[in-house]
């Protein structure tokens, strides 16, 4: 992936009031963590951020140019508002390429709309593994393939494509299930189609309207 750039400045407004403000601008405030550092507030403007956001997610590497001066960092946390499109506030962790670092790679299931068994479902149990290793070798996702699993089956950790790279250490037990194929019953599905269809049929207060219509 090309070098993700996002533009940052220092942040002066430090408050509820002026946080706010920002805000109101659709200017995100957010801090920079960084070992044996001073922490350093900065603002970052809302389409931006969400742009970088997309494309890196919280396991890649970017760019904060904070006005001019160029830093390594994870977006480590971010909130959003509970029911309006804004974010809040986001955090991110400067990196030092040298030092080992923990982070949460997504898990992506390859393969799962092969699978031709009927009256299945793959269930996933974990979305997310954290790792541990030197910057440079961050995944951007930990893939599993699941196109050739049978009912019944389970795939672990130790599936994972990244598994068995030396430069990276996954914090979980290699058992761990990430997904299993589980058959679903005639009688379940049964139950599913009855519930659609009695959402179909109209109330008795809707039929009384379409005949007052």
């Amino acid at each position: 992936m090309a070098d993700l750039v996002l533009n940052a400045n220092k942040r002066e407004a430090i408050g509820k009031n002026k946080v706010n403000k920002l805000r109101a601008e659709d200017i995100v405030p957010g801090v920079v963590y960084a070992k044996n550092e001073d922490n350093i507030n900065v603002q970052v403007i809302s389409k931006d951020f969400d742009r970088i956001l997309r494309q890196a997610g919280t396991s890649t590497i970017i760019t904060l140019d904070i006005d001019g001066e160029n830093k390594d960092v994870l977006i480590k946390e971010y909130q959003t508002h509970p029911y309006k499109n804004q974010f809040l506030h986001v955090d991110f962790q400067a990196i030092n390429q040298n030092e080992t670092i923990r982070v949460s790679v997504p898990i992506v299931l390859i393969g799962r709309d092969d699978i031709e068994i009927a009256q299945s479902v793959l269930v996933q149990n974990l979305d997310t593994v954290e790792v541990e290793c030197l910057p440079k070798y961050i995944p951007q996702t930990a893939d599993v393939n699941v196109a050739d699993i049978q009912i019944g089956d389970n795939k672990t950790i130790a599936d994972l494509d990244i598994f068995a790279n030396e430069n990276i250490t996954i914090l979980g037990e290699e058992d761990e299930v990430i997904c299993s194929l589980q058959e679903v019953s005639e009688e379940e599905i049964s139950e599913e189609t009855e519930e659609t269809s009695a959402a179909d049929v109209p109330t008795v207060g809707e039929t009384e309207q379409e005949e007052e219509n």
